[in-house]
């Protein structure tokens, strides 16, 4: 079985379209958490020196999950679309395996 894995996809935002942009992810964000199974949760973090650094950590059942059927889906083909009139360029996407997590007692 796959093991589940986090994946960081960071945008750059075009300075004045950051709030749209914003908007636009949080509605993908709602989506994808409430359409697919294979997604165990995602934050939205926004760079506080840089507005418009916007990243995605995001849980998944497996690497093949997100590269895959998530994909293909219609509502990131969708987002994907109409990315260039809020996005300085495509997303870097990064792919990493918790080792070890450390919580306060």
């Amino acid at each position: 079985m796959p093991s589940s894995v986090t994946v960081l996809i960071e945008y750059r935002a075009l300075a004045d379209r950051v709030e749209s942009a914003i908007a636009e992810l949080e509605r993908l964000v709602a989506t994808v958490v409430r359409t697919e199974p294979d997604c165990a949760g995602i934050r939205l973090l926004q760079d506080p020196a840089d507005p418009t650094r916007l990243l995605l950590d995001e849980r998944w059942s497996s690497r093949e999950a997100y590269l895959g059927p998530h994909f293909e889906t219609a509502h990131l083909q969708a987002f994907i679309a109409g990315a260039a009139a809020l996005f300085a360029g495509p997303p870097e996407i990064q792919f990493w395996r918790e080792r070890s997590e450390h919580l306060p007692a």
